[in-house]
């Protein structure tokens, strides 16, 4: 379950990659092979298996670090995904919470979410 800072919940992100958001209603797909599509099965980027996040054209646009920081391409941090569930933004405010998820997922998913509300 992905929840805001003040514990709403933002959605899910099933076993199989699915992702839902409150109302239960899919909107996108992490694949196992690291592609991420939208509700309509069109790919909108990558995660490699080095964490690079790219484009669907296949160019980098940011990266997830083994330590949970996520980076944009000029590799400065937009955000953190802690070891406890937590999600911090570039000033380290909590922002969020991921629980059940694995932190690849968890850093898609979320910010997906997340930078998509505002």
């Amino acid at each position: 379950m992905l929840q805001d800072s003040r514990m709403a919940t933002l959605g899910y992100v099933k076993p199989d990659g699915t992702v839902q958001d409150s109302r239960m209603v899919t909107v996108g797909y992490i694949r196992a092979d690291g592609t991420i599509q939208d509700g309509r099965m069109a790919t909108l980027g990558y995660v490699k298996p080095d964490g690079t996040i790219q484009n669907s054209h296949m160019q980098p646009i940011g990266s997830l670090k083994s330590g949970g920081t996520v980076q944009d391409s000029h590799m400065a941090p937009l955000g953190y995904v802690k070891p406890d569930g937590s999600i911090q933004d570039s000033r380290m405010a909590t922002i969020g919470y991921a629980h059940g998820v694995p932190k690849k997922s968890a850093a898609v998913a979320f910010f997906f979410f997340f930078f998509n509300q505002r």
